[in-house]
């Protein structure tokens, strides 16, 4: 269905691009700040949170940066509209993740001339390793395919930039790509992501002195787990309900049994959830346990008000350091 969807979009695209839409308007919904008329700012656009705050980092005000996915939004069900996908064929930087979610990417790059395009995919920018199904966690239900001779591919974990060395690699490759895409700049945006680079070594630096003098190396989540990429960072063991990019909200009761049995027999002292979650099944699990419920941002995206205030991935990761290390302790 979804397939279907995003077909019938990206014929709207053409029609409407014959039609002369061309760049009139922003999307309400889309998160952008639009420059005056006939600026000559790099225009880049950016999926979901991580690569657009890391954009706007990098660029201070020197580019227009959007962001497609609307505040206190689910990042894995979006779909875009039709005047997302102008926006993307009208960008000249197009950021997106790469894995399984970005599906719809693929197919409206392939019905637009990007030549003269920058294209980054996160996936790219890291050494990518295979979601995963702990001891414990609820299995995602398989969807009915023809049966084919072909090996069945295997499903890449999404979440790159939830580990800061990851995001350290991913900061360095868009800086290069903006460098190409707007010399006039490449200055400052040298000289922005230095400093940036500068802060997210402290910040892996802080996560590291919490887990190195921590009393324990397990955590537990009673939600979906995107931190795959964070738990290898650091060396440490996760139980959790879902694998990260689960489209299930609701947990069997043996699951849930799971956890409650692993933190009561490790006296484990916080059960996490993560951003825009209803935090029931972390609530249940802390009623049965006396577990502290504590949110671990996973910066997919951020609220609305947080996203008014400036709130960036910095910011939103300091803040999981206090948090880590209270779970840790």
């Amino acid at each position: 269905m979804k397939r279907f969807i995003t077909f019938i979009l990206v014929v709207a695209v053409l029609a409407m691009t014959l039609a002369g839409c061309g760049r009139s308007g922003n999307q309400a919904d889309s998160v952008s700040k639009p420059s005056p008329a006939g600026s000559d700012k790099l225009s880049i656009v950016t999926t979901i949170f991580p690569p657009y705050d890391f954009a706007r980092q990098i660029t201070d005000g020197k580019a227009d940066v959007t962001m497609l996915l609307p505040p206190a939004s689910e990042s894995h069900s979006f779909e875009p509209t039709p005047q997302d996908i102008i926006k993307i064929k009208n960008c000249d930087v197009f950021i997106y993740v790469g894995g399984e979610s970005d599906e719809w990417v693929n197919k409206v790059l392939k019905s637009i001339d990007t030549s003269k395009m920058k294209i980054i995919t996160l996936m790219d920018c890291v050494e990518v390793v295979q979601e995963e199904t702990v001891e414990g966690m609820e299995e995602e239900e398989e969807e009915e395919t023809v049966a084919s001779d072909e090996p069945e591919e295997p499903e890449y974990d999404e979440h790159v930039w939830t580990s800061p060395k990851n995001a350290k690699l991913i900061v360095q490759k868009i800086s290069t790509a903006l460098c190409q895409a707007d010399p006039k700049n490449a200055a400052a945006y040298k000289q922005n992501t230095k400093a940036y680079l500068s802060k997210l070594d402290e910040l892996d630096a802080a996560f590291q002195d919490v887990v190195d003098n921590a009393q324990r190396k397990t955590i537990v989540f009673g939600d979906r787990f995107p931190f795959r990429y964070f738990a290898d960072a650091y060396g440490l063991k996760y139980f959790a309900a879902f694998p990260g990019c689960s489209t299930e909200t609701e947990a069997s009761a043996a699951t849930v049994k799971f956890l409650i049995d692993k933190i009561k027999a490790e006296k484990i002292p916080v059960v996490f959830h993560i951003e825009l979650s209803n935090q029931k099944m972390a609530q249940s699990i802390s009623e049965s346990t006396g577990a502290k419920v504590v949110l671990l941002h996973a910066c997919h995206n951020i609220s609305k008000a947080d996203f008014e205030k400036g709130v960036g991935y910095l910011d939103l990761m300091q803040q999981n350091v206090q948090n880590l290390k209270e779970a840790l302790q």
